[in-house]
C-alpha cells in the first residue's frame, strides 16, 4: 500500500527517523494495545478506532515530521492517507507495525 503522500519504513529506517528533530511519533492503536507496550516516546491519544481520530489529529501541528505505527501497518496506512488528505505533508508509516518493529 504505497501512496506518494506517505512513505513507507522498515523497522531500522523508522527507528533512524525517530532521532531526527521535530518529529512526532504517532501509535494509533487502542488504549488496552497500548498497555501492552509502546515504542518510547508515542504519544498514544490518537486511537483510530475510537471516532475521535480525524478530530484530535486536526489539531496538530503540519510543521512536524509524523512517524505512525499500529499492530501490523494497516490502521498506520488509513491514519496517513485520512492526515495526507487534511494537508499533511512530513508522514512515515511503519510497514510492519509495532509486531515487527521490536
Amino acid at each position: 500500500m504505497e501512496n506518494s503522500s506517505y512513505t513507507n519504513l522498515s523497522p531500522e529506517e523508522f527507528k533512524l527517523k525517530a532521532t531526527e528533530t521535530n518529529t512526532i511519533i504517532l501509535d494509533v492503536r487502542t488504549a488496552a494495545e497500548c498497555a501492552a507496550g509502546i515504542i518510547e516516546g508515542a504519544v498514544t491519544e490518537l486511537d483510530m478506532y475510537n471516532g475521535e481520530f480525524e478530530e484530535k489529529f486536526k489539531s496538530l501541528d503540519r510543521n512536524k515530521t509524523y512517524l505512525i505505527y499500529c499492530r501490523s501497518g494497516v490502521r498506520s496506512v488509513h491514519a496517513c492517507e485520512a492526515m495526507a488528505a487534511e494537508g499533511f505533508t512530513n508522514l512515515y508509516n511503519l510497514r510492519t507495525g509495532i509486531l515487527g518493529y521490536f
